[in-house]
């Protein structure tokens, strides 16, 4: 994804997403799955973290999820922080349990040309290899 189709995707996700799901979200704060969640807490999203050695801790005012199917109500969008060869299962997941999702994201050197392409086949919008907090700053939103 470059230049301006790139840009007018992300624009369009991140303004229409609510509730992201952070998979692979770790407790330790000098992670980056930690910070990131934090920030787009901060920015106003509901952030529920997805990982199952942390499941039933609270974190962001959301109890910490094993999997996507345990989530309450709706996501919109799932940000991946997991090796580039588990994102597809992740993705398989999400399409499976999420009903209106709105887009998957892979975060930086998260990528699965694969997976991407059942997610776009399925409506669901795709973000590779990016940071939505970097992303947020550098487009200004």
């Amino acid at each position: 994804m470059d230049g301006s189709d790139g840009d007018a995707v992300i624009r369009d996700v991140l303004g229409r997403v609510k509730t992201i799901a952070v998979v692979g979200w770790s407790p330790k704060p000098e992670r980056a799955s930690h910070g990131v969640a934090a920030f787009l807490h901060r920015r106003g999203y509901r952030v529920v973290p997805v990982n199952p050695g942390q499941a039933g801790q609270v974190a962001l005012g959301e109890v910490v999820r094993a999997s996507l199917s345990e989530i309450d109500g709706p996501v919109d969008m799932v940000d991946i922080f997991r090796r580039s060869e588990e994102a597809g299962a992740v993705v398989d997941e999400a399409l499976r349990v999420l009903p209106g999702l709105v887009a998957v994201w892979m975060q930086l050197g998260v990528v699965d040309e694969a997976a991407a392409a059942r997610a776009r086949a399925a409506g669901v919008a795709v973000v590779m290899d990016r940071c939505p907090a970097i992303e947020m700053g550098r487009l200004g939103l």
